[in-house]
């Protein structure tokens, strides 16, 4: 800490007394784990923010769904006041941290705290700050490929790429002022709500003594741009509310897959068939509340129509409808197409949510995210059993069989041309996905389809045309169009990438990816793990650990992010034998693929069942016990080539 200061009365010195401050927050901290795994268990903060959740918030602080990070620090002399504060800040999707005296004051007004509402308690002490600041850095490590101990370019990610800001509430004592210089080191702007004189310093210090005020200067300081809401509720709309879970005590009605039939269905018709803004309930309306949880069946179908309209976007906005129902406060959506499962709280119900309002949800985020192509929208919601019915066999299925028909027609053989995605380069610069027919982006959500889609409705967006074209290599799928293009997105720092090796110049991972795969040396197979795993696997490593070796848009030999779903692509890892390397992956990832799995493993190698040749958790978290069930097997990975 000394180290960080020479003594001189300057801002440059405040600023490193702030670095140095941070410092020793971080270390007083740690002393509260050196004998508790869990000091945090008995209050109402959470203490350390762990690698995965970082990581899970990674696509929406990219994508804006989360738009900025608030950090709100000590007690203020309106509880109600700072509880607005701090429902704004949720309301407009930001991520918010609460430290200090506050995190009662903000839930004793009511406000929905925790990682699924973007407002998370973290301590009552100063110190406890540090929390935010390691997110900040550790950002720059996972997704900005910043070396460990390179303090300059720690501080430039941080300023450049992490949109954080803080708020202090009441006077502030000297350690909150020394932590108040800290955050302006890493380029967070520092928002008073006290008046501090000639203390301030213009666009990195200032004083707010209005807090009606407090959020529009927090934003503007640190250039955060918030969309504005095209939809009023009854409840609040928003992002912040996307990760909210409905439980069934909670819930008024259900409408879920398992019990009624549902769908959701997006169609594109001719202009004359389309009337704008008609919003129709075919059926009968949710009862009012009672005892039990209300059952129905429901079928969501949204027609649009416009000159720019293509076939191919119906999914694109088809899949947004999960996001866009998850922004209302007290809903809850899971699933897609016919496979759903939507809930509405009570609370919300009682304040005056409808279906009807579902509807104008869907009209309003249509016309306002796809208006470049929508030039008219219709809704109509089926309660109705009968017409449920005759919607899905109707009209559904029929549709979504022939887009998975179309899709497994499409092989990288097939088409002319791939795709680029860079959304991930506002945390990642040096990644850039190439996204094929065969293979997804690593982040899981960027189908080929989806990206041709991006490309034609954002031609200056993330995702870019590649002709395929001037084949290198066939065999780990290396073409020179797409070595220029990753060399242009990366601006040189990736030069050379192979789209089916795992070993030899695999594509670059941001820190978004759905799972991990790498090579396990015993068996010479490969170890996959997805996000949700938190054990250990038989490289030794955990998925933290392992994503440690390929995130920050670097290449790692060996190691490579990548969507659950190419797992079971033809061209997975294709350089090296296929997906019957696969020899571990844990069980909930396995029980999702087996079906996928099973069928490749059959067209391409003619294996019966090939899942229960993979081990996983249950079965062996080490090297030698993966290595024994292999050999009980016959697992064919025994008797292939040596993986490198």
């Amino acid at each position: 800490m000394r180290s960080l200061i020479s003594g001189k009365e300057d801002l440059n010195e405040a600023l490193n007394a702030g670095l140095a401050t941070a410092v020793a927050a971080e270390i007083l901290e740690l002393l509260k784990y050196v004998d508790c795994t869990a000091p945090y268990e008995n209050e109402s903060g959470i203490g350390f923010v762990p690698d995965a959740v970082i990581r899970s918030l990674g696509v929406p602080l990219v994508t804006g769904d989360i738009p900025g990070v608030a950090v709100v620090i000590g007690k203020s002399d309106d509880a109600a006041a700072a509880a607005d504060v701090v429902r704004d800040y949720q309301e407009k999707g930001l991520l918010t941290f609460l430290i200090g005296d506050v995190i009662e004051q903000v839930l004793g007004e009511g406000v929905s705290a925790g990682l699924e509402y973007r407002v998370v308690p973290l301590g009552h002490t100063i110190t406890s700050v540090i929390h935010v600041v390691t997110v900040a850095i550790r950002a720059a490590l996972i997704f900005g490929a910043v070396a460990p101990g390179d303090l300059a370019a720690l501080l430039q990610y941080t300023r450049e790429r992490v949109p954080a800001f803080v708020n202090t509430f009441g006077a502030p004592d000297s350690v909150t002022v020394a932590a108040g210089a800290g955050a302006i080191a890493l380029g967070f702007p520092v928002v008073a709500d006290v008046d501090l004189g000639d203390m301030q310093v213009p666009g990195a210090l200032e004083s707010v003594c209005d807090h009606s005020a407090t959020v529009a200067r927090s934003l503007e300081l640190r250039h955060v741009h918030i969309k504005p809401k095209p939809v009023s509720l009854a409840v609040s709309f928003g992002s912040a509310f996307e990760g909210e879970i409905i439980r069934k005590k909670d819930t008024h009605v259900e409408f879920d897959s398992d019990h009624n039939r549902t769908c959701e269905l997006v169609i594109m018709r001719d202009a004359n068939e389309v009337e704008d803004h008609k919003l129709t309930l075919v059926g009968p309306a949710v009862p009012d509340p009672g005892e039990d949880v209300v059952r129905m069946p429901l079928a969501v179908i949204v027609e649009v129509s416009g000159s720019k309209m293509q076939s191919d976007f119906e999914p694109v906005i088809e899949r947004k409808i999960h996001a866009w129902f998850n922004y209302i406060e007290g809903a809850m959506h899971t699933g897609q197409r016919n496979l759903l499962r939507i809930r509405i709280s009570r609370a919300s119900w009682e304040k005056g949510l409808r279906l009807e309002d579902y509807a104008e949800v869907l009209y309003s985020m249509i016309r306002s995210e796809f208006g470049s192509v929508v030039d008219k929208c219709q809704v109509t919601i089926y309660t109705d059993r009968e017409a449920v019915e005759k919607v899905l066999e109707e009209l559904a299925m029929p549709r979504y069989n022939a887009r998975d028909k179309r899709l497994e027609a499409l092989t990288d053989e097939s088409v002319d041309t791939f795709y680029t995605c860079t959304m991930c380069q506002s945390f990642a610069p040096n990644h850039c996905c190439v996204v094929t027919p065969e293979r997804l982006g690593l982040c899981g959500a960027v189908s080929w389809l989806d990206a041709k889609a991006t490309f034609e409705l954002v031609p200056t967006g993330p995702s870019r045309p590649i002709e395929k074209a001037e084949l290198v290599d066939e065999r780990t799928g290396i073409y020179e169009t797409v070595n220029r293009k990753v060399a242009e997105a990366t601006r040189g720092a990736v030069s050379t990438v192979s789209l089916y090796s795992l070993v030899e110049d695999p594509m670059t991972s941001c820190g978004c990816f759905e799972c991990i795969c790498g090579v396990e040396p015993m068996s010479g197979g490969v170890v996959v793990v997805n996000r949700e795993y938190v054990g250990m696997t038989p490289t030794g490593m955990s998925f933290g650990e392992l994503a440690s070796l390929t995130g920050g848009g670097v290449q790692t030999p060996g190691f490579m992010g990548l969507g659950r779903h190419f797992l079971a692509s033809r061209k997975f890892i294709k350089a090296e034998g296929g997906l019957i390397r696969i020899v571990w992956m844990p069980k909930e990832l396995k029980a999702d693929l087996t079906t996928r799995l099973n069928k490749t493993a059959k067209e391409l190698y003619n294996i019966e069942n090939y899942c229960d040749m993979i081990c996983d958790e249950t079965i062996a978290t080490d090297a030698e016990g993966l290595y024994a069930f292999l050999q009980e097997k016959g697992h064919p990975v025994l008797t292939m080539d040596p993986i490198m």
